[in-house]
């Protein structure tokens, strides 16, 4: 009976990727039924069931799964007459049942409707566009940090600990309602992983355990960096899957969010996108832009690359190839580099709301 159950599941594996496929063909039934609707509901739940435990559940339940499947290869793969039918049904069904989870509980978010046709904005831009907006960002990022330090060469501290950038980050989305009226953040489920030196030296900043729906921060990142990756790993709670959209959403949530150090944080975060697009597009007015900055930001920028440098390493490259291959098998053709749709998504919504980006 068992191994019925587990050919059955591994048989629906297939079934499963191609029902997919079809389903993604059709973002405004997913964005109606789906992401606006019976996600909702199962990501609010899962944020009561799980949200209350002061550590990261799903960070344990990484750990138990890495010790399970090391416990079947041990047990079942590296032994004298390895019985390869039974293991390849154990790993057909267990794939099938994770497949099946990772799209209920969160995976179809990745094809619901392009955040632009959300917003009702253009997906595209001029250089021009991008410049007016670079500069904007600039004349904001100089006034924050004059507010903040009188001496333009000091970078910010932000004087928050993770848990209250964590307890800040439910009344900053709840600024956003009439922008996003569906982003309603409550109850929070944000914590500081455990796995935070492993991410490190993977290179991340946090992630979104998708069967738990908990948003892990990794605990060893720069504070200044700490507002927009919690906001960021918000976004991907409530149903924005793809990394350039989530990111654009932290921008935002950060920047309208009645904190300074926010406003700084998510203000700087976003002039980086844009700054780092037209270095591609025009590098001597990119160069040009920079100079303008005030040397305490250029500091705060360099301390964050410094800070991943110093955890740089041979696997590194590895962890974000395979996640680049991920978000690429994810309906993300850019994989990993995002700049461009973030920045057309700061462009487009700065020309409807431009006091927003500025001082």
């Amino acid at each position: 009976m068992q191994s019925k159950t587990k050919l059955f599941l591994t048989l629906l594996l297939p079934v499963q990727i191609v029902l997919i496929k079809i389903i993604s063909f059709f973002p405004g039934f997913i964005e109606h039924f789906y992401s606006n609707g019976i996600f909702i509901y199962t990501s609010k739940l899962l944020r009561y069931v799980f949200g209350w435990i002061p550590f990261s559940f799903g960070d344990v339940l990484y750990c138990v799964v890495i010790i399970m499947i090391l416990r079947f290869f041990i047990k079942k793969v590296f032994k004298r007459g390895v019985a390869w039918k039974e293991i390849i049904l154990d790993i057909g069904a267990t794939l099938s049942l994770v497949y099946a989870c990772f799209h209920m509980l969160w995976g179809m978010n990745y094809y619901r409707l392009p955040l632009h046709e959300i917003l009702k904005i253009d997906d595209q831009y001029t250089e021009e566009e991008l410049i007016e907006v670079s500069e904007a960002l600039i004349v904001k990022a100089n006034h924050l940090h004059a507010k903040l330090e009188i001496n333009d060469s000091l970078p910010i501290r932000i004087p928050y600990s993770k848990e209250e950038v964590f307890e800040k980050t439910v009344p900053a989305y709840n600024q956003l309602n009439g922008i996003f009226p569906e982003l309603n953040y409550h109850p929070k489920s944000i914590k500081t992983s455990i796995l935070s030196l492993p991410l490190t030296y993977m290179g991340f900043s946090g992630y979104l355990n998708p069967i738990t729906n908990e948003a892990q921060v990794n605990g060893l990142i720069l504070n200044y960096k700490a507002p927009t990756t919690s906001c960021h790993e918000g976004a991907h709670q409530l149903g924005f899957a793809k990394e350039n959209e989530a990111n654009f959403i932290a921008a935002l949530t950060t920047i309208k969010y009645d904190d300074i150090y926010f406003n700084y944080s998510g203000t700087t975060f976003a002039l980086k996108f844009c700054l780092n697009d037209l270095y591609l597009r025009n590098e001597e007015k990119a160069i040009c832009l920079i100079e303008e900055l005030r040397p305490g930001i250029r500091k705060n920028y360099r301390e964050v690359n410094e800070f991943w440098d110093s955890y740089k390493n041979p696997l590194e490259p590895i962890f974000k190839g395979t996640y680049d291959s991920y978000l690429k098998a994810n309906n993300q053709p850019d994989g990993m580099d995002t700049y461009s749709y973030v920045v057309a998504l700061l462009v487009n919504h700065y020309k409807v709301n431009p006091i927003t980006y500025q001082k």
